[in-house]
């Protein structure tokens, strides 16, 4: 009797071990098409391991301004997630790497092929010492301006295959005069309209003088530079008046519903159109943000193995299933982004993410600062302190000094 219940309690607890398998899975993926993805990959992994539990630890608020704060305190204090998303960069060195927050991840690229798979440019983004510390799931291209076709061609508007900045006003001025909203924002999270900053300041002074500013070769108070804060002012006079009090996504709602008329935003949009049920190139098209024809402003999406995750297998085991070709075709169908890997099937993918993919492979690719890839997190806030300030003051001097003085404190303006 007494060794049956040894064997029964041996036997209990061991059951107890496998159901207690889990895996916290930390992001800010929350709108209805970001969800969905990262639920993609999620089923993909409990079809394959179906006695983990997955905890989906996602907070609300784009480009993870929620999010990294609750992240950074974790980590701090000794409590990480298993895994957790980033943008490759300096956001990934700057905050996890360095710190010793994260693990190598060189063996699973090595048994993987993944050397092969991802370019060296890429790997090379996320990588210290030779060894990468993240997965990147998906290639975000930040850089577009999407539009309503029914709007357009209510007033007879038609957009050819790119847009200058000149015949952007333009447009706006006639949908002005005829009552209608000529830009969508939804900047309750600044970072948002801070991407149309960062895509006017780069169609404004190129992709050259745009990366000299990560490196001190341009100031921020550089006459294009005033240049490009001006037009950028301007584009803020067209938005739609409730912008302030919208998320990003529910800026991509006001424009499927014709409510405004474009929006500078990255392809993160195309997912929300689709799941909306809007149909590429019949009612939403895009160009790029003008002047950036031939630019991609890059952002990726990656997750990490914290360094002592907790759950370490299952961690290497979501990350090598976030690797899989197929999985990445799934993810980015839902997301709007192309996959990081280099043989994806293109033919599964839409006429905008076909597009996509040639501007990558055929354009300059730059970093993002919004999305933490080009400067320090000290610059990336102070940035979205100075643009709060700017979008209420618009006072284009104060904003550029501010910028420069900042930029010198980061360690990388002159």
């Amino acid at each position: 009797m007494r060794i049956f219940l040894i064997a029964f309690i041996l036997l209990f607890s061991a059951c107890q071990s496998e159901t207690n398998k889990q895996i916290e899975v930390f992001s800010w993926w929350t709108s209805g098409s970001e969800a969905a993805a990262l639920e993609s990959v999620i089923n993909a992994y409990q079809s394959r391991y179906p006695d983990v539990e997955v905890i989906n630890a996602s907070i609300a608020g784009g480009g993870g301004s929620a999010a990294r704060p609750v992240l950074q305190t974790r980590l701090i204090g000794g409590n990480p997630p298993d895994t957790w998303q980033t943008h490759h960069g300096a956001e990934l060195m700057g905050q996890y790497i360095n710190p010793g927050f994260t693990s190598s991840l060189k063996d699973l690229y090595e048994s993987e092929g993944w050397y092969d798979l991802f370019s060296p440019s890429l790997i090379d983004m996320i990588s210290k010492d030779g060894h990468p510390h993240l997965v990147v799931l998906n290639l975000h291209r930040s850089n577009t301006l999407w539009f309503n076709k029914h709007v357009l061609s209510e007033h007879q508007i038609s957009i050819g295959e790119s847009l200058s900045i000149e015949e952007l006003f333009q447009i706006a001025e006639q949908l002005e005069n005829a009552e209608v909203t000529p830009m969508c924002m939804g900047d309750s999270g600044i970072w948002a309209t801070g991407i149309m900053f960062e895509n006017t300041l780069l169609g404004t002074i190129g992709a050259d003088r745009y990366k000299g500013l990560w490196n001190g070769t341009t100031t921020f108070n550089d006459p294009d530079v005033m240049e490009a804060i001006r037009v950028y002012s301007q584009l803020l006079d067209y938005l739609n008046d409730d912008h302030a009090a919208l998320s990003w996504d529910q800026g991509a709602d006001k424009l499927v519903q014709g409510k405004c008329t474009f929006y500078s935003m990255g392809d993160w949009a195309y997912g929300e159109f689709i799941r909306d049920g809007f149909k590429e190139n019949i009612d939403f098209g895009w160009v790029a943000h003008p002047g950036t024809d031939g630019i991609h402003l890059m952002v990726t999406d990656g997750f990490t193995l914290a360094h002592n995750a907790p759950h370490r297998q299952e961690t290497m085991d979501m990350l090598q299933i976030m690797g899989e070709r197929e999985v990445q075709e799934d993810f980015n169908l839902l997301k709007g982004s192309i996959c990081a890997r280099n043989d994806c099937d293109r033919s599964r993918f839409g006429p905008y993410l076909q597009w996509a993919i040639d501007q990558y492979e055929y354009g300059v690719s730059v970093p993002t600062v919004i999305h933490g890839s080009a400067a320090p997190a000290d610059f990336q806030q102070a940035l979205n302190d100075a643009l709060t300030d700017f979008v209420v003051r618009r006072d284009k001097d104060v904003f550029a000094e501010t910028l420069v003085r900042e930029a010198r404190a980061s360690g990388f303006g002159p």
